[in-house]
């Protein structure tokens, strides 16, 4: 009973915090959002958001696990564990702090793609992409003139798409920065 009204009490005060949050980001979530609106941003931050699904980091790991020897098979399975804990971070953080996507709260914020689940916080595409940047980067630091300009792209996608607040997507960058950092003594 009592661990009930302590659940009930945080989601509260994140409920609050968030709907603060999203005042606060209205105004740069709608003029980037509006930026989506135009037809060739709207295919360039619909094709990057779709490869930052996965395929684009898919096709980078098998790359580097083929083509890299030993060296390359060690990055892409630390980029695979990595991604598996960036996984379970994320949706474990979305399923308890439950913050309603920029398009459900504001009316004036279209959503310009599907999203992948209901909630927002953090942005899942952004922690994937920050992660595996810095995993590839720490082996193959030629890939971050690659890499780093992608996830920035994956980043700005989220939010010009509708999809995420910026709070979202700098949370998933930190996130993501810090489980493949925390990864490379284990490896």
């Amino acid at each position: 009973m009592e661990m009930t009204r302590i659940t009930s009490l945080l989601h509260t005060r994140e409920g609050e915090l968030f709907r603060q949050l999203d005042q606060l980001e209205f105004h740069s979530s709608k003029s980037l959002n509006r930026l989506g609106r135009l037809p060739v941003l709207h295919l360039v931050f619909t094709v990057v958001s779709r490869l930052g699904d996965g395929v684009f980091w898919y096709v980078l790991m098998t790359a580097i696990f083929l083509l890299g020897g030993e060296r390359g098979m060690l990055a892409a399975t630390q980029m695979a564990v990595v991604a598996i804990f960036c996984l379970a971070v994320y949706k474990g953080l979305k399923h308890v702090l439950l913050r309603p996507r920029p398009f459900v709260t504001h009316t004036e914020i279209d959503r310009l793609t599907a999203p992948l689940d209901y909630y927002s916080f953090p942005s899942g595409h952004t922690l994937h992409a920050v992660a595996f940047t810095v995993v590839s980067g720490g082996y193959y630091p030629v890939l971050l003139w690659v890499t780093v300009p992608f996830a920035i792209l994956v980043a700005l996608s989220r939010v010009t798409l509708g999809l995420h607040y910026p709070t979202d997507v700098v949370a998933g960058a930190l996130i993501g920065a810090l489980l493949a950092i925390v990864s490379f003594p284990f490896i």
